[in-house]
């Protein structure tokens, strides 16, 4: 940090910066506490045993995330949907898992992945749906400059892609607005 406070023609040792490097240090650490997290201990036992096989979708989860390519921010919503096999999760699970992915050096493509991934492993439903929807500040500040661009992906496994009727029932539930929403 002191190398490129120099490279951009600062003086470290100015009484503003000289904390610096230890700051961004600390920065980084929690930023990317994603890595150090463990899967057992996201879900915390928190997987039951429940009669339920209708769709269960959790949305707008905020997030933000560091793209690993300029480590600038990204940051967004994720919508999460999962039908069971007789196996639901808790429901502060499904943003913790989001968390762990997003506090990583990511893209958005692998992050939306790993997350629907990580819940098909973990409770082998019949299926998972997630949607991500974020602004990234390496396309609005530098490189394109178009502030306000969102880019979308979606991960779909088991019978949300198998099924078209299950993927457009996922996509209508997004299309509502959340309680509360203007």
């Amino acid at each position: 940090m002191r190398v490129i406070l120099a490279e951009v023609g600062e003086d470290p040792e100015r009484s503003g910066l000289v904390d610096t490097p230890a700051r961004v240090r600390r920065m980084y650490a929690e930023l990317t506490a994603g890595y150090a997290m463990d899967a057992a201990e996201v879900l915390n036992d928190a997987v039951f045993d429940v009669e339920y096989s209708e769709m269960v979708v959790v949305k707008d989860i905020p997030f933000h995330s560091l793209c690993e390519h300029h480590l600038l921010p990204f940051a967004g919503t994720a919508a999460v949907a999962y039908i069971p096999d007789r196996r639901v999760i808790g429901l502060s699970k499904i943003p913790r898992v989001v968390d762990m992915y997003a506090r990583r050096l990511q893209i958005q493509e692998r992050f939306t992945q790993q997350v629907a991934d990580f819940l098909m492993e973990r409770l082998a439903p019949k299926g998972v749906g997630v949607v991500v929807e974020a602004t990234h500040l390496c396309a609005s500040m530098r490189g394109v400059r178009k502030p306000g661009m969102v880019m979308t992906t979606s991960a779909v496994l088991g019978l949300f892609r198998s099924s078209d009727k299950t993927r457009a029932e996922f996509f209508s539930h997004l299309d509502r607005p959340s309680p509360g929403a203007p």
